[in-house]
């Protein structure tokens, strides 16, 4: 759980309607604060981000190499998130006073560590501000095509998104990653019907994400009909016949999967 959600929610989308753009203008941002930012190359078994202060200044650093360019998806969440760690009270203070080590944050994984949580969320509130992102979702239906006119109206990535959506989108939804068969993360809307997957680590092998890894050949992008029994754990015996809609996107090994009921 993420400590001062609603400040943490305030405090980015404030920034973010201060601007009229709905592409959050980091760059603005960025020269309002007067923050210095560095893109360049730090290998790719390093970091995306990390945030430095030293001399009185705070100093952003980008990792290229992980596709962290000022323009992209990657890049646009990575610089948000650091600037959550300079935004965020308790991070700033941390930095300024040496409480909190500068350390290497990572994009487009699961943080379990609750600063690298908050420095997400801001991100992600920072991105996508609730009060203009639920405009674009009202009234329509979940889709694969609705989480793509998003993450493209906003300019971040289809797992950023379908997180957003998960948190404050009109539709209950749970998005499940994988890699090489192992069920890596999980992520649920609040009221999803469903908390538990069929097997912890393993990738159930009665669904999309479960032929992928049965049979890597080609990527997928694939939506199909599942059994609520085939993938979800304490299933009631009179919820035998429910049925959820899977959504697979696999490349290289690597599988998310975005389920909900219709």
């Amino acid at each position: 759980m993420i400590r001062n959600k609603t400040n943490i929610k305030e405090l980015a989308e404030s920034i973010a309607l201060e601007y009229e753009e709905k592409i959050t203008p980091l760059d603005k941002i960025l020269d309002d604060e007067g923050l210095s930012v560095f893109y360049d190359s730090y290998g790719k078994n390093t970091f995306d981000g990390m945030t430095f202060f030293d001399n009185g200044k705070f100093y952003i650093h980008i990792n290229t190499d992980l596709g962290n360019r000022p323009d992209s998806a990657r890049g646009r969440f990575t610089l948000a998130h650091e600037l959550g760690h300079y935004y965020i009270d308790s991070h700033r203070i941390g930095l300024k006073k040496g409480l909190l080590e500068p350390h290497p944050s990572r994009t487009n994984q699961k943080q379990f560590n609750q600063i690298e949580r908050e420095a997400d969320f801001f991100a992600s509130c920072l991105l996508m501000p609730e009060e203009r992102f639920s405009k674009d979702f009202y009234r329509k239906t979940f889709s694969i095509e609705l989480v793509d006119y998003l993450k493209d109206e906003y300019k971040v990535s289809r797992t950023a998104c379908a997180f957003r959506l998960a948190d404050i989108g009109n539709h209950d939804i749970m998005i499940v990653y994988g890699e090489n068969g192992k069920i890596r993360w999980k992520y649920c809307s609040e009221h999803f019907p469903y908390k538990y997957l069929l097997y912890e680590n393993k990738v159930a092998p009665n669904t999309v994400m479960g032929e992928y890894f049965k049979n890597i050949t080609d990527n997928l992008f694939k939506k199909e009909e599942i059994w609520a029994v085939d993938i979800f754990n304490y299933v009631k015996e009179d919820n035998i016949q429910r049925k959820f809609f899977e959504h697979c996107i696999t490349f290289k090994g690597r599988a998310l999967s975005i389920i909900w009921e219709e």
